[in-house]
């Protein structure tokens, strides 16, 4: 194979510049947008679903360590969602007074029981492999539903559990306005919640960039390869399964304290929970952890908004019945979306833009 010559490198590096560059201002745009969304769209409906993206796209994201960079496929991932944010709620709703003690104690507690469960469940579980470890895992959510459900007296069941946040995260505090937004406990709470995710995240990122994050992608290629090299994939996969399942907790207990209400069809339905996770990672792209963000943010704005778009066919064209009958059924048009994404994004969003920045790269050596 011929050396690349002086021209080439100069141009791959020129190249590189310019992607770091985009990469960088575009993320420090994404970052911008949410941290605006209160100033700009302070309604309740988009700062909602800008919370749900932020936290949604974390959990992708702590999925997305276990299947995109282990091979590891779970369904027992928004399990510790639930988890995490139960163990909130009993601390400072059910079972304890609103206060910061209770809060840090329910974090402290959710990742405690996340992590000492996912190390019972891997060392009973990791045995087995792919699809066996996928239902094993389901066969423990759908238990840990039938718990909080019959047990009502200790969960709450079907009803739930309403929470009450303390101090400046309570509903009622207010600091006064702030460019013409009031600062409530409502936003202090947004702000609380986008800052921890984004730590969150960036530890991730340290997590899948570091040497451990790369045996793991080796274990995820070739098992017998990676155990051939003299690591115990064994031990890689449990460090993997539980570092993902703390973080899901985690976030569990964020979003307990954004909705104030936890239940077991909110926190710990399969479907509900698992299926919209497992779209978020096939349309962002595994193995990247940025999809997460284009999965969620896809996922939850066409689900906001494509029910509103009956009401808008109705008020600008009135006469047309074919058209109000499609939206009727909007979750077709999700569906035709969806389809449409994988045909033209089968690695997902992120993985085929990286595919097609790799190619470009491959051109300019002149291997093609």
């Amino acid at each position: 194979m011929a050396e690349p010559t002086p021209v080439q490198i100069f141009r791959i590096a020129e190249k590189r510049k310019q992607y770091r560059s985009g990469s960088f201002f575009l993320k420090i745009g994404i970052l911008a947008l949410f941290v605006l969304v209160p100033f700009v769209f302070p309604s309740y409906k988009t700062v909602d679903l800008a919370m749900q993206i932020i936290m949604f796209a974390t959990l992708v994201a702590s999925f997305d360590i276990l299947l995109g960079y282990t091979g590891i496929l779970s369904f027992g991932h928004g399990m510790f969602f639930g988890i995490g944010a139960y163990c909130v709620a009993f601390l400072i709703g059910k079972y304890g007074m609103p206060s910061y003690l209770n809060l840090v104690l329910g974090f402290v507690t959710a990742a405690l029981t996340a992590s000492a469960l996912a190390l019972l469940i891997s060392f009973l579980s990791l045995r087995v492999k792919a699809i066996f470890f996928a239902m094993i895992t389901l066969a423990i959510a759908e238990l840990a539903i039938v718990l909080a459900t019959g047990l009502s007296h200790f969960t709450g069941g079907e009803d739930g559990i309403s929470l009450s946040m303390p101090g400046i995260f309570a509903v009622s505090f207010s600091i006064g306005d702030f460019m013409g937004l009031e600062i409530t406990g409502r936003v202090l709470t947004y702000y609380f919640i986008f800052l921890s995710c984004l730590g969150l995240f960036l530890l991730m990122l340290r997590f899948t960039h570091s040497p451990l994050g790369r045996v793991l992608q080796a274990i995820r290629d070739n098992v017998q390869r990676a155990e051939a090299l003299g690591y115990k994939t064994f031990i890689f996969q449990i460090i993997s399964i539980t570092f993902g399942c703390v973080v899901a907790a985690i976030i569990g207990g964020l979003y307990a304290m954004w909705v104030g209400y936890v239940n077991p069809a909110s926190s710990l339905e399969v479907m509900a929970i698992m299926l919209n996770v497992l779209l978020m990672v096939i349309i962002g792209g595994m193995g990247t952890l940025y999809g997460g963000i284009v999965g969620a943010a896809f996922l939850l704005i066409t689900q906001t908004f494509l029910p509103d778009l009956q009401n808008l066919a109705k008020d600008f064209f009135p006469q047309a019945t074919l058209l109000h009958n499609v939206l009727e059924r909007w979750l077709l048009l999700f569906g035709i979306l969806f389809i449409l994404v994988v045909i033209f994004f089968p690695k997902g969003v992120i993985g085929s833009v990286q595919d097609y920045i790799s190619r470009r790269k491959t051109i300019l050596l002149g291997k093609e």
